[in-house]
């Protein structure tokens, strides 16, 4: 899942906001996989001028099962993207089985601070949130807003409090600074990978989502 063994076999091309377009124009790849929340519209504008790029849109559990159908589809390799869903579904509904008998909670799932930032509705997040039962108390908002104490504070009935590996590296040392902004929650650091990546990676997330429960 972390072929970090790659970074020396492979060129780098850039980050997910700034590219190197003289590093891909020597490359002249076939293919540029962009996703619509990472890259910017300048970068895809750009990019489309010379080479077919495929910008994938991802908030549900749907859409990354069709996501990975289209490149089992553009990669020849339909076989192993159609094992990849079953294998997906079939952890799915096994974790919705185990749910069965858990009650849902109310929960705040934290991906920066300074200011503190929080996951909306229209987010994959959001939807792995709803596979747990997790009820957001910020679904009402868009995308990923900033959320002041005063706002925190005004929440009713906050059972938990999630503060997520990924984008900002929340660790032990945050979770007292969290627990001042909600005392009568329970604070836990959750693994952000696994409530983020859409992909072969789902396949692991429903048993690491047991853990949380």
């Amino acid at each position: 899942m972390h072929p970090t063994s790659l970074k020396k076999q492979k060129t780098i091309v850039g980050g997910t906001k700034k590219i190197k377009h003289e590093t891909i124009k020597k490359l002249n790849p076939d293919i540029i996989l962009c996703n619509k929340e990472e890259n910017t519209k300048e970068i895809v504008a750009l990019l489309e001028e010379d080479y077919p790029v495929h910008v994938s849109d991802i908030t549900s559990i749907s859409d990354a099962l069709e996501m990975i159908e289209q490149y089992g589809a553009i990669f020849s390799k339909a076989a192993a993207a159609k094992h990849l869903i079953s294998k997906i579904k079939i952890e799915k509904k096994s974790f919705e089985k185990f749910l069965s008998k858990k009650e849902p909670k109310n929960v705040a799932y934290f991906i920066w601070k300074d200011p503190w930032m929080t996951i909306g509705n229209d987010t994959f997040i959001n939807e792995m949130l709803k596979i747990n039962e997790f009820i957001n108390v910020f679904e009402d908002k868009i995308r990923y807003p900033e959320i002041t104490k005063k706002e925190l504070s005004s929440v009713n009935d906050l059972d938990l409090i999630m503060l997520s590996s990924e984008p900002f590296p929340f660790s032990e040392k945050h979770i007292e600074e969290a627990k001042k902004l909600y005392p009568m929650a329970d604070v836990v650091l959750v693994d952000g990978e696994y409530f983020s990546w859409y992909g072969s990676r789902m396949i692991e997330a429903f048993t690491y989502f047991r853990t949380l429960h």
